[in-house]
């Protein structure tokens, strides 16, 4: 299992606790070192379910400047993934990628799934 995330952000530190207690093993990748790739997002995005819109880190002060709030609508999903492939920090995190699941953000009663 591969958890994406930002050793920063305080969310990300409870996921990682959360992981921790509940013995699953995983492979950590700090999202501002190592960005996801275009294609990554692509795969990411098709086996998660979610809109792309879930993908993109709203409250971060990259997203806020950029003003996506207001591009994003007016973007294909092809240019949308390119743009988060650009800048880590766009990414929600953290991210879980399993073989047959993707999370983004931490959500408890999602990631009980996992178990």
């Amino acid at each position: 299992m591969l958890f994406i995330a930002y050793p920063k952000c305080s969310t990300c530190q409870k996921a990682r606790k959360w992981l921790d207690e509940h013995n699953l093993e995983y492979i950590e990748r700090q999202i501002a070192e190592e960005n996801p790739s275009y294609d990554e997002l692509k795969e990411w995005h098709r086996k998660s379910g979610l809109s792309l819109k879930k993908f993109f880190n709203t409250s971060g002060m990259l997203y806020k400047e950029m003003q996506l709030k207001d591009k994003l609508p007016l973007m294909s999903e092809e240019e949308q993934l390119k743009l988060l492939a650009t800048n880590g920090m766009l990414v929600k995190r953290p991210v879980i990628v399993s073989e047959d699941k993707v999370f983004t953000g931490f959500k408890e009663t999602e990631w009980e799934s996992l178990l």
